[in-house]
């Protein structure tokens, strides 16, 4: 391409976007339209967003590999909005913010192996580490909710960490050590997992909106094993803004940093039926957004996901909408002044 045709082009492409704003159902899906930079490339950035679109550890409904990709199509929105009206004004908070200004670069996905578990979490792991040794925050989105335990895993790897502390946003607990139709390893088991590495322990967890069913005598569990635990009745009777910082502040004492798993199974089914086991009863929109301007605001939070979004199951495309939305707010909470 000569010189002339090149300026036209670039001509044509700004009086059709205005003033090179990207729309945001065009060009390339990155999470809030960031620039794509290998894992490997991450010094110097506040945040670095990776994809696992894997769901072969699902107990109920498969669906949450196209979680990735529906979440950064998601998200072009709040990009597209800022980019054009040079900033914005969040009317929940009264804060100002500039999405293009944030300091965020989106990895793309990591390597799966759809039939292979280990190597699917060994990837992981590898990924995520290699993302918070550079000192950027990782940020993963599901994915089946297994994968948050290699993620926790990697993430303790990438800071040198004697301990991490976790708080899960979830309608289940995760915690059962072996199924007898699913084994082991499954998204049912991840927190398990996480709390039986060297990097933490169950008094080092902290559950937010569990509701539904649990296997027997689970109180007696968490009492046992030291795992804090906030019901859905907690929130209700406590206060959604009070609970995660009690999350916060029971699970960073003693460890070197927090990280913060949200199942958006947390969210009640009317809000966001687009995963694979709904549980009546959750979060409503407004209290799930609480909960990342709550954990966005606390220096303590080092990584962060978002799981288990099966955009199949929403026609309304508001499960995954809602997913970008609680990301964006997190980063916006924790990063943008």
């Amino acid at each position: 391409m000569d010189e002339r045709t090149e300026t036209r082009a670039e001509t044509f492409r700004e009086r059709t976007t205005g003033a090179s704003v990207e729309l945001p159902y065009a060009g390339i899906d990155t999470f809030l339209k960031s620039s794509l930079r290998s894992p490997s490339d991450v010094a110097g950035v506040d945040a670095a967003v990776l994809g696992v679109p894997y769901d072969g550890a699902v107990s109920n409904r498969p669906g949450t590999r196209y979680g990735p990709g529906a979440i950064r199509e998601a998200s072009a929105w709040w990009a597209y909005l800022s980019g054009y009206k040079g900033g914005l004004t969040n009317m929940r908070t009264g804060r100002e913010v500039d999405f293009g200004a944030l300091d965020l670069v989106d990895c793309g996905d990591v390597p799966v192996f759809p039939m292979d578990y280990e190597t699917t979490a060994e990837s992981v792991t590898a990924h995520v580490a290699t993302v918070a040794a550079q000192g950027a925050m990782p940020v993963l989105l599901g994915g089946d909710h297994y994968c948050t335990f290699p993620s926790v895993r990697g993430f303790a790897e990438g800071i040198d960490a004697d301990s991490v502390g976790v708080v899960q946003i979830d309608a289940h607990t995760d915690t059962a050590a072996e199924s007898p139709v699913f084994g082991e390893h499954f998204h049912g088991s991840s927190t398990h997992h996480i709390a039986d590495t060297e990097f933490c322990d169950y008094e080092h967890v902290a559950q937010v909106g569990i509701r539904g069913y649990e296997s027997p005598a689970f109180f007696e569990f968490a009492d046992e094993t030291g795992l804090t635990l906030y019901t859905q009745g907690d929130v209700a009777t406590q206060g959604i803004a009070s609970v995660v910082e009690a999350a916060i502040d029971s699970v960073s004492a003693g460890t070197d940093a927090v990280y913060l798993t949200f199942d958006i199974d947390a969210v009640d089914p009317s809000v966001a039926p687009g995963t694979g086991t709904p549980e009546p009863g959750g979060l409503t929109a407004d209290e799930a957004l609480t909960v990342m301007e709550t954990a966005g605001a606390r220096d303590e939070v080092g990584a962060v996901d978002l799981m288990e979004v099966a955009p199949g199951y929403d026609p309304t495309d508001g499960t995954q909408r809602l997913a970008a939305y609680l990301l964006v707010t997190f980063l916006e909470r924790q990063f943008a002044e």
